[in-house]
């Protein structure tokens, strides 16, 4: 019997196994260590920042570039609708309210012309945004040189989420390099994976500074516990941060695994009457995190849905296209401009299993269920 063919499993073996028992052998079990410093260290050189904090989350990455912002109970922070909830969330967490925007139909990222149109009517009011939160959606950048001319304009702060982008560019420039703060994941499903983390990149040392200070429960520089702030305990520990080094250093093979296997659908799907892709901008090279296809019920005479149930009768996991935001019921009274691109891309989207360890043989598994699931 086949094993199961995940949606995007973590791929790990002796590299990430060496060195994670090296940090273990050490002695550097706590939170700091000289393998949680070389992960900052190579993360910051790979993007081209200043700065990287590892996090325990690419939330905390987020919440953390909010609070220095100084991010609270009344601001409004502009936030792409199709993302995963947890973008939304941060804003939730620093005590301020999501304002969502619709996206963009070349890339599903967030549309900068809508942007322009919210901040110049904000601006008209008296009212504008504490920041704007763009997210690079599926490993795909979003049009960060757009996006940061408008909100330059109005001195609004852009805080990236890359958490689905790392290894992907835009005009040859890395994700998490963007805004004025940028956040990773490490979440067991992401391209770079810790088990569990996240990472703060910026080339501002004031604020990488203080977001370290704070994600250390605030700790002042004293001999007993000393705390003028809030901090929180977000800090990844060094063990975890060992993974993400060998992680990192197999990027680019891993990435040019999904980049195969996303092409092997792309060649398939083109023969399927109603199947499509995501589209690329032609200033992207995306990570190929996840390959999401679109599904046209009328021409494909099935539903996005309907390939997911024949994929799970065949052991293969695959998932919906996100819900946006502004669809999601805890987020019902918020504001939206838009809507209809990203209502468009929940209501088609269909994201196939496309993680790095897949086998030539699983891809075949995937591409065959999809054939027979056709009428």
């Amino acid at each position: 019997m086949p094993s199961r063919i995940f949606l995007s499993p973590p791929d790990v073996g002796d590299a990430e196994r060496a060195l994670l028992l090296e940090a273990f052998d050490s002695g550097w079990v706590a939170p700091a260590g000289p393998q949680l410093d070389a992960f900052e260290a190579e993360m910051a050189a790979f993007v081209g920042v200043g700065h990287a904090v590892a996090l325990t989350s690419g939330t905390a990455a987020l919440h953390l570039a909010l609070v220095h912002l100084g991010v609270g109970r009344g601001d409004d922070v502009l936030v792409a609708s199709l993302t995963f909830a947890a973008s939304a969330f941060a804003v939730v967490h620093a005590g301020a309210r999501p304002c969502f925007l619709d996206s963009e139909p070349e890339t599903w990222n967030l549309d900068p012309d809508l942007l322009a149109e919210e901040l110049h009517e904000r601006a008209s009011a008296g009212r504008l945004p504490a920041a704007v939160m763009p997210v690079d959606l599926y490993g795909q950048c979003a049009d960060h040189h757009a996006i940061a001319a408008v909100c330059d304009e109005y001195g609004v702060p852009v805080v990236a989420d890359a958490a689905e982008a790392l290894g992907a560019t835009r005009n040859g420039k890395p994700a998490g390099s963007f805004g004025r703060v940028a956040a990773l994941s490490f979440n067991g499903n992401k391209i770079v994976t810790t088990g569990g983390g996240g990472m703060l990149l910026s080339d501002d040392a004031a604020l990488a500074a203080h977001a370290r200070r704070l994600a250390n429960q605030a700790r002042d520089p004293a001999l007993h516990y000393e705390h003028s702030e809030v901090g929180f305990n977000y800090r990844l520990g060094n063990l975890a941060a060992a993974i993400g080094r060998a992680q990192l250093a197999r990027l680019p093979s891993i990435v040019g695994r999904r980049r195969a296997i996303a092409e092997r659908y792309a060649a398939a799907l083109a023969g399927f009457d109603g199947f499509g892709l995501q589209p690329v901008a032609p200033a992207n090279e995306p990570n190929h995190w996840l390959t999401v296809a679109t599904v046209d019920h009328a021409a494909a005479g099935i539903t996005p849905v309907g390939v997911c149930e024949a994929l799970e009768r065949a052991d293969i996991e695959a998932r919906p296209a996100w819900k946006p935001m502004h669809l999601q019921p805890v987020f019902a009274d918020a504001p939206m401009r838009g809507g209809a691109v990203g209502e468009w891309v929940y209501a088609h989207g269909l994201c196939l299993p496309s993680g790095s360890s897949m086998t030539d043989a699983d891809v075949d598994r995937v591409l065959q269920v999809l054939a027979d699931a056709r009428p």
